[in-house]
């Protein structure tokens, strides 16, 4: 393994550590929030007001994370990083002051942005979202500013302290909702979002310190570095602002249907999303500092492969995560979620919504690598086109879908809008770079299905046992599951080294990283 090869493993690995910590402390605090206030009303006009500050938030961080990066890489090559630093401090300042004024708005505005997103909503609901929207719209400029601090880190390869953003924010609203949930109801949730924004923020500030970073303008305001920035994250905003117009369509037509379907559509996205943070997002964020510096030394045949390796790796542990997913869908949602406030109904609202949202778990993960092939050469405008693209598909099959399928409809229509979104960034970054796809991805992608479509029929094969562990108890579902789960992925994996694949290997390489990590 190369030098460079070796660091994005090291990378991926201390990220992949976090986003299991990361992941482990979402799971639990999900159920704790599914127990408390399970598929109701109180529960969906929460869900919408956080909605309105953690989508700007995704746009923040997204556009944020994928700029930092690219320029302070390009100020590093050339022996530069003292003015990088000067740079980035006068932009702290400019980014200070638009995080407060948005915050301001979306205090002002909140009750017709509650009106926009949720028309379906009853009186009492939308009185409720515009309390809780108020209450969180703060969270914006503590994220905002953390995205900032993070990005800047990774840039310098610092990677662990940016990583325990998320665990502090779920520790918080799991602590706010068993202290405050029982006579604070969503609101005290609401209040431990707040304090995980806030910590995940200061968290930060020691290492960046270090780092070299100072708040005060180095550079002055005209200054034309700092105009490229703004001008690369505005479109980088508009396309991000694009793709989470999936969580609004669903929201905005969710809200029209039963009492609880936007937040039967919340549990089982959150399933979906456990691998996708696990594994596609620590590989994207590890292997993009690499990306760029290609990029910066106009290797494009190595960018390409790049990418390449890290599509093979994340196709190969997702599917089988999908598969496991949509087989197992009944009894996973019923060992995480059943328990208190969360009834039969609301575990069968969430499984049908798993079974349709696990076709797309491929296609959200490979995009997050993808679109970062393209904000490596500083092309932020092809992503943004593709995912308008995307968002037409998704509004169009969402239309044509809640009717026969109800909320459903609306995950169906999420995976398939994901899935053309991969692969339209496919083909044009594939136009763009060279050694992105061959032959052998078409060989690869079959051998992958063969196995995944065997791992299934195994799984499948020893589902009566699983549901017959439902009424056993939480301990028995939990090891009938697991034991289904790792005997499907003893077949998957069986028949992926009989056939040889390479990303085996690779795989077992990442993992013996683990252990020079973990004795320093």
């Amino acid at each position: 393994m190369s030098p460079a090869a070796g660091t994005i493993a090291r990378a991926a690995i201390v990220l992949l550590i976090f986003n299991i910590l990361s992941k482990v402390t979402a799971l639990v605090r999900e159920v704790v929030i599914a127990r408390e206030f399970g598929v109701t009303a109180e529960m969906d006009a929460y869900l919408v007001a956080f909605s309105i500050p953690s989508v700007m938030f995704f746009l923040f961080t997204g556009a944020l994370a994928t700029v930092v990066v690219p320029v302070y890489s390009e100020y590093a090559a050339r022996g530069r990083e003292k003015e990088a630093w000067g740079l980035f401090g006068t932009f702290f300042n400019v980014l200070l002051v638009v995080l407060i004024l948005t915050t301001a708005a979306g205090l002002l505005f909140a009750p017709w942005l509650v009106k926009l997103l949720a028309p379906g909503f009853q009186e009492s609901s939308v009185n409720l979202a515009v309390e809780l929207t108020r209450l969180m719209f703060p969270l914006l400029i503590f994220s905002g500013l953390a995205a900032l601090f993070g990005g800047l880190l990774n840039a310098r390869n610092i990677f662990a302290i940016t990583a325990l953003n998320a665990p502090l924010s779920n520790m918080a609203v799991i602590v706010a909702v068993l202290t405050l949930g029982g006579f604070l109801g969503v609101r005290g949730m609401a209040l431990g979002v707040l304090a995980g924004g806030v910590a995940g923020a200061l968290v930060q500030l020691p290492a960046l310190r270090r780092a070299g970073f100072r708040f005060s303008p180095g550079v002055p305001f005209n200054h034309p570095d700092l105009k490229k920035i703004l001008r690369l994250i505005l479109p980088i905003t508009l396309g991000l602002s694009i793709s989470q117009t999936y969580i609004l369509i669903d929201r905005f037509l969710a809200s029209g249907l039963a009492e609880g379907s936007i937040s039967a559509l919340n549990y089982a996205n959150r399933l979906i999303q456990m691998p996708v943070g696990l594994f596609a997002t620590a590989l994207g964020t590890a292997v993009f500092p690499s990306l760029t510096r290609r990029a910066a030394g106009k290797d494009l045949r190595g960018l390409g492969e790049g990418v390449r390796r890290a599509l093979r790796l994340i196709i190969l542990v997702c599917v089988p995560a999908s598969v496991v997913l949509l087989v197992l869908r009944e009894p996973l949602v019923v060992l995480f979620f059943q328990r208190g406030a969360f009834d039969a109904r609301a575990a069968g609202m969430t499984a049908a919504a798993l079974f349709f949202y696990s076709f797309g778990l491929v296609g959200w993960a490979g995009e997050f690598v993808l679109a970062r092939g393209f904000f490596s050469l500083q092309d932020t405008r092809t992503p943004v086109k593709i995912s308008a693209i995307a968002v037409t598909v998704n509004l169009a099959l969402s239309l044509a879908l809640i009717g026969p399928l109800r909320h459903s409809g609306l995950a169906l229509a999420n995976s398939a809008a994901a899935l053309t979104n991969m692969t339209l960034l496919v083909i044009f970054l594939n136009r763009r770079v060279a050694g992105l796809w061959n032959s052998g991805m078409w060989r690869f992608i079959a051998t992958v299905l063969l196995a995944a479509g065997l791992m299934g029929a195994a799984v499948r094969a020893l589902l009566p046992r699983v549901d017959a562990a439902v009424s056993a108890g939480t301990l028995m579902l939990a090891v009938q599951a697991g034991l289904a789960a790792a005997a499907g992925m003893a077949v998957y994996a069986a028949v992926l080294a009989l056939l040889r694949v390479e990303e085996t290997r690779r795989l077992w390489e990442m993992l013996k990283n683990i252990v020079p990590i973990s004795s320093r």
